[in-house]
């Protein structure tokens, strides 16, 4: 897929995917959030940057440790999602958060302009995972520092049967990048490949547990990165890609929940002080 059209896959489908994400992933993935923070040891009046913010889970956190006299941008390259964000803050009377829509491969902000930048599971959507990873290097000022989460192995992620089953049906790889950076030392060669110097990178395996078949597919299908592509099928494609995805989780079925396991992959990662 064209670097250009898979970006607007991206955004598009995460548009749509929205209410379905923030319902199904996001109670499931906080710990996410909060290893990744608990990684950057934020303090009062630092500048983060959220990049690829989603509903905003971990930049309200961050805006939170940062406080009054601190600032979280939150960007998406969903518009949705970055209104999502911005109306919730709304709502709970946050004022130190910024919202952008900014495509990690392009980050629309200046160099050295943030003291952190959090990311978690975003980095497997890009186009150009390297680029973003890149980016999130300029734009920390030195002796800043980044914690990033991805999905680990494939092997090791048991719902990874979403992408063969929905590229049967759109004849291109919806993502075919996504366990890239999941792969052993791939994320610690990225992060030196942008010019990190000090990297600490951890695996860990959690269980996703899901209450129902329809709770599992709608987070994979509807509220995942595959969401623009299911949004176009017809009921009946719906129903047999939903079949066929639940005969793959089947082994982690108990009772009428799942119990699906997956590895994912922390990397916190700081920039030198010394500038050249």
């Amino acid at each position: 897929m064209e670097p250009k059209v898979h970006r607007r896959v991206q955004r598009y489908g995460w548009d749509k995917a929205v209410e379905d994400y923030d319902q199904f992933w996001v109670p499931r993935l906080r710990s996410c959030s909060e290893h990744c923070l608990d990684l950057l040891d934020l303090h009062p009046g630092e500048r983060i940057l959220d990049v690829a913010t989603g509903t905003g889970i971990a930049a309200f956190m961050a805006a939170g440790l940062v406080g009054a006299a601190g600032e979280v941008v939150a960007s998406d390259i969903s518009e949705r999602m970055v209104e999502a964000v911005r109306a919730d803050a709304g709502r709970r009377g946050v004022t130190n958060m910024r919202f952008e829509r900014v495509d990690a491969e392009d980050i629309a902000f200046p160099d050295a302009s943030f003291d952190a930048v959090i990311c978690v599971l975003g980095l497997m959507y890009p186009a150009d995972p390297q680029q973003a990873i890149n980016q999130i290097f300029r734009v920390l000022k030195p002796g800043g520092r980044a914690a990033v989460c991805v999905w680990g192995r494939r092997d090791r992620c048991g719902w990874n049967a979403v992408f063969p089953i929905t590229d049967a049906r759109v004849n291109s790889d919806v993502c075919p990048l996504f366990f890239s950076l999941g792969a052993p030392g791939a994320l610690e060669f990225a992060s030196q490949q942008a010019g990190f110097t000090e990297m600490q990178e951890e695996r860990v395996e959690l269980t996703l547990d899901f209450e129902n078949a329809r709770a599992v597919c709608a987070a994979i299908f509807a509220g995942g990165p595959v969401a623009l592509a299911y949004s176009k099928f017809t009921p009946e494609i719906r129903d047999e890609v939903d079949t066929e995805f639940l005969d793959t989780v089947a082994p982690y079925r108990n009772g009428e929940a799942y119990d699906i396991p997956g590895e994912f992959v922390f990397m916190l990662a700081r920039k030198s002080r010394r500038t050249a």
